[in-house]
């Protein structure tokens, strides 16, 4: 049995469910979101939860399955009222940040600047040098976010690139200088 796929998933107040065949939608005060569920899985929906079943728990792969709907339908509900949001810091002498309409432009350290535009459904907001990237979409936010952090990798010696808030970083020693005039 998944631990997982067999919680209910409640529905707070003002968030509705509905089933079309395949395609589970889910509404809510922020926006909506549609998932396709797989062929071995069913999901019951009534207005308080979301149950969701498989075919054959006794499976390894439904039982995957069960846990991996369970959570994506949950991410659908956490992502309609509350949202998700990323924070990235960029380190360097001379790295910034700045929006210009549904564009974000960064200086990076390159000979150029870099024109990163906004997905649809992502909001990007700039804070001196903290980007916030935030949406009701779990994955499209992780996504946008690791897609602006690949621009530049943070550097192990001097810490210089984009890298998220709670990430930390493994700092290296740089090259030993030796003592002047030892033989």
């Amino acid at each position: 049995m998944s631990r997982i796929g067999k919680l209910p998933i409640p529905l707070p107040a003002g968030v509705t469910a509905k089933l079309d065949g395949p395609v589970l939608t889910v509404a809510g005060p922020k926006g909506e979101l549609h998932l396709t569920v797989h062929r071995l899985v069913s999901v019951a929906v009534t207005p308080t939860e979301i149950t969701v079943t498989v075919n054959d728990a006794n499976e390894q792969s439904q039982r995957a399955l069960w846990g991996l709907t369970r959570m994506l339908i949950a991410n659908m509900v956490t992502g309609i009222t509350a949202g998700y949001s990323k924070k990235l810091e960029i380190n360097g002498v001379g790295f910034k940040a700045a929006l210009a309409g549904q564009t974000l432009n960064l200086n990076l350290g390159f000979s150029h600047p870099i024109v990163f535009p906004i997905p649809v459904g992502i909001t990007i907001a700039v804070e001196k040098n903290v980007v916030t990237v935030s949406g009701i979409d779990k994955q499209l936010v992780g996504e946008t976010a690791a897609t602006i952090r690949r621009l530049k990798k943070p550097e192990p010696y001097k810490g210089k690139g984009i890298k998220y808030s709670d990430e930390v970083i493994r700092r290296k020693a740089g090259k030993v200088v030796k003592a002047a005039g030892a033989k």
